[in-house]
């Protein structure tokens, strides 16, 4: 029960200090100002599915993935720093909000003249959440299980590190919500743009990292 425990607190706590669901929080806010709040949620829900998805996969079957396709921790973390960096600058230079429609409240018989984008998936998920230091951290417990006791309670304590991790994800973005009525419009575009240029730091530095990675291997070869 203690070994349990420690794997459960240890995953968890490491989940949550690379994931950091703050960011994605800060991330639906900046996407999602104009969406309704039903279908913030929505995509919130959504999100929350695909991280429980992707945490399970990158533990049980990351590294065969990996390998079947050719894919390296650095080329991981080299592609991972692009999308982000890509999404952080869309973030600090966003287009011109005064001619995009506004989304229709619930109930509203406007139509908008163009479809909501889903962001479920991505950006939230990948690579905000899962991203490649996510992934990396995953796949590479995954590796010291066959140095362990490979028992059930291996298996329950993953399951269980998913599962809280993902209500701790979807509480961290419901409560997103307030924070937006709070900040209201011009507080989220200011705090979108601080968030975009933190995110193109975060990718450049996952391009570094994985750049210094991959000449490191090049070196030893």
């Amino acid at each position: 029960m203690h070994g349990f425990l420690n794997d459960v607190a240890v995953g968890l706590l490491g989940l949550t200090t690379i994931a950091n669901p703050v960011t994605s929080a800060t991330v639906l806010l900046a996407l999602t100002a104009r969406y309704p709040e039903a279908e913030r949620n929505r995509q919130v829900f959504r999100a929350a599915i695909y991280v429980a998805i992707v945490l399970l996969v990158s533990f049980y079957a990351g590294s065969v993935v990996m390998r079947l396709f050719g894919i390296s921790i650095p080329g991981l973390r080299l592609a991972g720093g692009l999308i982000v960096s890509y999404i952080g600058f869309g973030m600090l230079f966003p287009p011109d909000r005064t001619r995009e429609p506004r989304a229709p409240e619930a109930g509203s018989d406007d139509m908008p003249t163009m479809p909501l984008r889903d962001i479920s998936f991505v950006p939230l998920t990948m690579p905000c959440t899962t991203g490649p230091g996510t992934i990396a951290f995953i796949i590479s417990a995954a590796s010291t299980i066959p140095t362990r006791s490979y028992s059930y309670s291996v298996h329950l304590a993953v399951i269980t590190v998913a599962v809280l991790f993902t209500l701790e994800f979807w509480a961290c973005l419901r409560g997103a919500t307030t924070i937006l009525r709070w900040l209201g419009e011009g507080g989220v575009d200011a705090l979108s743009r601080v968030m975009g240029f933190l995110l193109v730091c975060i990718g450049v530095q996952f391009a570094i990292n994985g750049a210094h990675e991959l000449l490191q291997i090049w070196r030893l070869v």
